[in-house]
């Protein structure tokens, strides 16, 4: 996670919190050692990580978050540090509308620590395209 990411999210959503876009003053002022990643980049990351990781449901047309059951920070994630996220599929709902929601248990893990980044659990639509009857 560098430093760049940390001022691109910072410009996007508006939070030039010294704590993450600061480096000498973050190094000074805070029990970090410098600047460190807004939670919500972190937590945003989830969607590039998962098409990285898990392969797609078949026949599927799109996905789209639902949201999440629950939500922890747990830890800093600090400027420069690699993470990973651990996927764990919890549960599946196939609906009669075709959608299916999946829910999985994620943890956001940082290189070198003991505490996980965050935990969650993560909810999802995917639409399945129908597929026509054999005859």
């Amino acid at each position: 996670v560098s430093q760049r990411m940390i001022d691109q999210f910072a410009d996007a959503t508006d939070d030039h919190q010294f704590i993450h876009c600061d480096p000498e003053r973050a190094k000074c002022e805070t029990p970090f050692g410098g600047t460190i990643a807004h939670g919500f980049l972190s937590l945003s990351l989830l969607s590039a990580m998962t098409f990285e990781t898990m392969p797609p449901l078949e026949n599927s047309k799109m996905g789209v978050n639902h949201g999440f059951d629950s939500l922890r920070f747990l830890a800093p994630v600090k400027t420069g540090a690699r993470i990973r996220t651990r996927f764990v599929l919890a549960d599946v709902k196939v609906r009669p509308s075709g959608w299916v929601q999946t829910a999985h248990d994620v943890t956001i893990e940082i290189e070198g620590s003991k505490k996980p980044a965050l935990t969650a659990r993560w909810l999802t639509l995917t639409l399945i395209e129908r597929q026509p009857e054999a005859a």
